[in-house]
């Protein structure tokens, strides 16, 4: 547990959230001015155009209806009036403008920012205070056992780290969960295989390469060899009851598929704790006696189902024949997170495909009373498929599905390509070309994903992701290396900037300096509505705005000046180099919780 001091610590160098001051200023206000008024609409947002200020208070209009429904006539100017005229002291607002129907704009004061930059400096980029540590679960990539990685994971894999970044950054603790697939009647015909073509498994470890191969081959044998289905049957019956030369020979199988998904996971660089399905099969008789002994399962055609409010399909708890479903496993799971993980907050990173199944879980989990929703935050993340680029499901030109471990490779080789086109390889050392390499392939490949809206299906593209122009990773990464160079080329280095962020007040009176040092700022905004509904691509929008404004700043505003004739340094302007660094800082960041790594040169 965090002390007290190192809480205060952590707050006193913790970013500011300035939407959340001035909505707290703007509340105050309101309240003053209309104390009559419940749950009086507070609506502050930045401003579209510096014409009409930093941010804008947008509640007038809404305070107007509610009043005119207590039939009471007041215009919206009338009211942002009133609101303007009683709005605390406060250090953050310079001054305010009443515009058109009702709006406010609020100018922020340049002291304000000024500070903050020179916080951030000095502290590093620090997360915004959230208020009490939660435990979070966040479930995702969830790939099944003897089978392959395929595209269809990597949105699952991406999104779910990504969040798990966020939450960390923030402070909360979060448990990574791998939901594999590793249990079920398929394992009965892969064990009944596995025995036929290593029968001394028990005592040297079968060689098995291929698992996909193996998986065929068993599957093949399944479908057209009657004693072998049999066979395969019994090895289920074997493997649930625990003998333990089926548990080897499953702890084999599954020891191979997590080798291969290792690669996977150590390329993309995600932590993840395995924890399949066959962690809750103790749990599951529990699960369904539960239901049992509250009355909440009934008995259709010898299955057990339960019923969850506003649910038109049941959930099956037990099959006639004994056996358990995905159903009673989700439920054994949901049930564990919540009473032997404690999870404030259960994230289930998922296709949306699942959005009926989980919402019969969740129901279910609240009627049999292991959460209220008021109190504990459980939501589906889902997200749309992958397509190709004729729009249809993405796969090879045979028809299969594309293996993760080949779209990896091909991106490394693309992203060769790509930095060869650009001659890169006559600058850089062959480690830092294999840096690139990988910052490039990898970067492009989780950007591409996590800049579309989750919740939309995207076109995978080599070329679209590869681009260094527009919002992409290959941009991205381009200016956050040019960013970090100015210093260098400048002669200036990180500890002389260090010093200078202690003794160098930051002007902003060019309006690219203003702009950029606001946007800087909105890193904790950003990174708040992400918490509150998990959409990834605006924080990629916000990157990429960042870099944007970065270059109209930077095309405007000298930070270093040169003598034309012998290119000598006549002039570096500190206060702006800052400003170079603290959106190098800001990018470092944003990039970190993406999961992608920049690299110093490229």
């Amino acid at each position: 547990m965090e002390s007290l001091q190192e809480e205060m610590d952590r707050s006193v160098k913790s970013m500011i959230n300035i939407n959340v001051k001035l909505r707290d200023i703007f509340d105050s206000a309101i309240r003053a001015s209309f104390p009559e008024l419940v749950n009086a609409p507070l609506a502050v947002t930045p401003s579209q155009q510096s014409k009409f200020g930093d941010y804008q208070c947008n509640s007038a209009m809404s305070i107007t209806q509610m009043l005119k429904a207590k039939g009471e006539k007041v215009t919206p100017i009338e009211i942002a009036n009133k609101i303007v005229k009683n709005l605390p002291e406060n250090n953050l607002i310079e001054k305010t403008e009443i515009a058109g129907p009702g709006f406010i704009n609020v100018h922020i004061q340049k002291n304000f920012i000024s500070k903050q930059l020179t916080k951030l400096l000095v502290n590093g980029v620090q997360p915004p205070v959230i208020g009490e540590k939660k435990r979070v679960v966040v479930d995702f990539s969830s790939p099944n056992i003897a089978k392959e990685m395929h595209v269809g994971h990597l949105r699952s894999t991406i999104i779910g780290d990504s969040i798990c970044r966020l939450f960390e950054f923030v402070g909360h603790y979060v448990l990574r969960i791998n939901h594999l697939g590793d249990w079920g009647t398929q394992f009965g015909m892969l064990i009944a295989h596995l025995q036929d073509k290593f029968p001394n498994y028990l005592s040297v470890s079968p060689p098995i390469g291929d698992l996909q191969l193996f998986y065929k081959e068993s599957k093949k044998r399944f479908d057209e060899e009657d004693d072998f289905k049999k066979r395969a049957y019994q090895c289920v019956v074997q493997l649930q009851s625990k003998n333990p030369d089926f548990i080897k020979a499953w702890n084999l199988i599954c020891e191979v598929s997590r080798k291969e998904f290792k690669k996977i996971y150590d390329c993309l660089d995600i932590r993840i704790i395995n924890r399949g399905e066959s962690y809750y099969q103790d749990k599951m008789i529990q699960v369904v006696k539960e239901f049992e002994e509250k009355g909440l399962a009934e008995v259709d055609e010898g299955r057990k189902v339960v019923f969850p409010p506003g649910c038109s399909i049941p959930l099956t708890i037990q099959k006639s024949d004994g056996g358990f479903t995905y159903d009673t496993s989700d439920l054994a799971a949901i049930k564990q997170r919540l009473h032997e993980e404690k999870a404030d907050i259960i994230i289930y990173v998922v296709d949306s495909g699942q959005g009926i199944h989980l919402q019969n879980v969740y129901a279910a989990a609240q009627m049999i009373g292991w959460y209220d929703a008021k109190v504990t935050r459980v939501e589906h993340a889902g997200f749309g498929v992958v397509l190709g680029e004729d729009k249809k499901k993405f796969k090879t030109r045979s028809g299969d599905t594309v293996r993760l471990i080949d779209l990896l490779e091909e991106g490394l080789k693309r992203a060769m390509d790509k930095l060869k086109d650009k001659e890169r390889d006559k600058v850089l050392t062959p480690e830092e070309l294999e840096a690139a390499q990988k910052a490039v392939a990898f970067g492009c490949i989780k950007y591409a994903d996590l800049s579309h809206n989750r919740m939309n299906d995207y076109i995978f593209s080599f070329d679209k992701m590869l681009d260094d122009r527009g919002n992409t990773a290959a941009y991205l990464l381009y200016a956050f290396t040019r960013i970090r160079s100015i210093a260098r080329l400048a002669n200036i280095t990180d500890e002389q900037l260090h010093i200078a962020a202690q003794e160098t007040e930051i002007h902003l009176q060019h309006e690219k300096e203003w702009k950029l040092g606001k946007s800087i700022l909105r890193f904790p905004e950003i990174l708040q509505k992400i918490l509150d509904d998990l959409l990834l691509h605006t924080l990629c929008d916000y990157l990429y705005e960042l870099a944007t404004t970065f270059t109209e700043f930077y095309d405007n505003c000298y930070c270093v000046e040169k003598d034309r004739q012998t290119g000598q340094i006549v002039k570096v302007n500190m206060g702006r180099m800052l400003l170079c660094h603290a959106t190098a800082a800001v990018m470092a960041k944003g990039f970190n919780i993406l999961g992608i790594k920049p690299v110093h040169r490229m």
